[in-house]
């Protein structure tokens, strides 16, 4: 059956455009919904062959949606995520389960921006939605998106994305779909158009605004079952064990060595098919299939192994695991001591003055495609960090989770970053990054209430670094580089410091 469009109307008048991806079997159908504010007509017209997968190969209809005031859809975009957008999708996936053809079941899924609403949504639980799909999507709008992190500004993420939605945001509704009124529909984006941009900036600490959209910490508000799909290689990673962990509902967790691309394409590898795995998990619970679903171990990770930094690299080494959940009851916690692999050796502190430009060996935060997926040799940014090193042992040493940092910093300015990178050192010096983190340490104590240092006076700063998975192969070295920018991910400190690790 083709596809066709619908006006779905909402309660305040405003109508949202939708295009309807219907099987040409008998209904009733369970429904999967995608809403995204990317103009699905024209823009990602091209995610349409994943609709038509979903329907031809699982008997699903598929909706996707522009939000209210993209795309096609009436109305004003007036920021990401607002309120009104979960109160519209809720009035979509009850329009969606009361159609003639419906089975009364939706679900929802979608990548990045649809896989945060899918989350969000399912926060509000609406009797309609039985399962979600969240793809590459974060719990914590303030700690893990592409707005700060560690407290500090991001810089190449604050440049593309907002300028791509201020772009997309002040296009025109598509004339064939919206009909007359078209234009002066338009002349309303544009006039009333406001960068969501300038909220961003202004909204500098994790206050109420930033709270509004994050499932954390009220993980208990999604009552129906969750698959949550991540990358080692995307920026949303540290969201996928924290909320895997902390779901009290049926769920599953599929965690492979992605960027943020889709999993059929993304550098590095090795790549999957995805839509097999989203049927399997939508025919369980949208239509409560006994496919076996429940008998898999509910943890799928890809293991990454030692492998050389290359600006085009395919596939990273290493091998799938299946896990019985998450955390491991197996995962023992070891301590690496700075005192013997020191920087400075002999010395009883290390001093650092920070340059503003390091930082451009390690890959864009949310990178999606070359040139900005791939992690490069560190080598070039170790020349001005401070290094640890550490061997490894003759058996290899595997972490999974969160690798975390204890230590104490004096700064000579009252505002200062400190930036870690846990890298694979390979026998000839090769440096390969496997996590980072990083903290504004003015917001050591508090995402809420920044303080500033005292020039010279020690603080004891313990700082999270990027989840991960690893196997330092023998013969490597555990390399720690501490820096004092990130450049160009974030935004460097507001004036010239020196760093020193006691």
């Amino acid at each position: 059956m083709p596809e066709s469009h619908a006006w779905i109307p909402l309660s305040d008048g405003v109508r949202l455009a939708a295009t309807l991806f219907l099987p040409g079997t008998e209904p009733p159908w369970p429904v999967i919904l995608e809403a995204l504010p990317y103009r699905k007509d024209d823009l990602t017209a091209s995610y349409a062959p994943e609709y038509r997968r979903l329907r031809d190969e699982g008997n699903y209809a598929v909706a996707r949606v522009d939000l209210r005031g993209t795309g096609s859809s009436e109305g004003l975009a007036t920021d990401e995520y607002p309120a009104q957008e979960q109160r519209d999708l809720c009035e979509v996936l009850a329009w969606l389960a009361r159609r003639d053809w419906s089975s009364g079941a939706v679900g929802m899924y979608g990548s990045s921006y649809s896989g945060f609403n899918s989350l969000q949504v399912a926060a509000e639980r609406p009797s309609e939605l039985k399962a979600i799909i969240a793809i590459y999507a974060t719990d914590d709008r303030y700690t893990d998106d592409v707005h700060y992190y560690g407290g500090a500004r991001r810089a190449l993420d604050l440049i593309d994305y907002p300028l791509y939605m201020v772009a997309m945001n002040a296009l025109p509704p598509v004339p064939s779909i919206f009909g007359d009124g078209w234009r002066a529909a338009w002349r309303e984006r544009v006039e009333r158009l406001e960068p969501w941009l300038l909220r961003w900036m202004d909204e500098q600490l994790d206050r109420p605004y930033w709270r509004h959209g994050s499932l954390r910490p009220g993980y208990a508000r999604i009552a129906c079952p969750t698959m949550i799909v991540g990358g080692w290689a995307d920026g949303y990673r540290n969201a996928t064990l924290r909320t895997f962990a902390a779901l009290q509902v049926p769920k599953r967790l599929l965690l492979g060595p992605w960027s943020h691309a889709s999993a059929e394409s993304s550098l590095p590898g090795p790549r999957i098919d995805l839509v097999p795995e989203m049927l399997r998990w939508f025919d369980r619970w949208l239509r409560g299939t006994g496919n076996g679903s429940d008998d898999r171990p509910p943890v799928e990770v890809f293991v990454r192994r030692s492998t050389r930094p290359t600006p085009d690299l395919d596939t990273v080494s290493g091998e799938w695991r299946f896990e019985p959940g998450w955390p491991l009851d197996r995962v023992r916690e070891s301590s690496l001591s700075l005192a013997i692999a020191g920087a400075s050796a002999g010395r009883d502190e290390d001093v650092l003055e920070v340059r503003p430009d390091v930082g451009i060996a390690a890959p864009m935060w949310c990178a999606g495609h070359l040139p900005y997926g791939q992690n490069l040799d560190q080598r070039p940014d170790e020349a001005y960090s401070l290094v640890y090193e550490w061997p490894v042992g003759i058996e290899g040493l595997e972490i999974l989770g969160h690798p975390r940092l204890r230590v104490r910093v004096r700064s000579s300015a009252p505002v200062a970053f400190l930036s870690a990178k846990l890298c694979d050192a390979f026998e000839d010096g090769t440096s390969a990054l496997v996590s980072r983190g990083f903290s504004n340490l003015t917001h050591r104590h508090s995402h809420v209430s920044p303080e500033p240092l005292v020039p010279g006076e020690p603080n004891d700063v313990t700082l999270e670094l990027d989840a991960t998975s690893w196997v330092f192969e023998p013969g490597h070295r555990i390399r720690l580089d501490l820096a004092g920018t990130d450049w160009p991910n974030l935004w460097p400190p507001p004036e010239p410091v020196t760093l020193t690790i006691d």
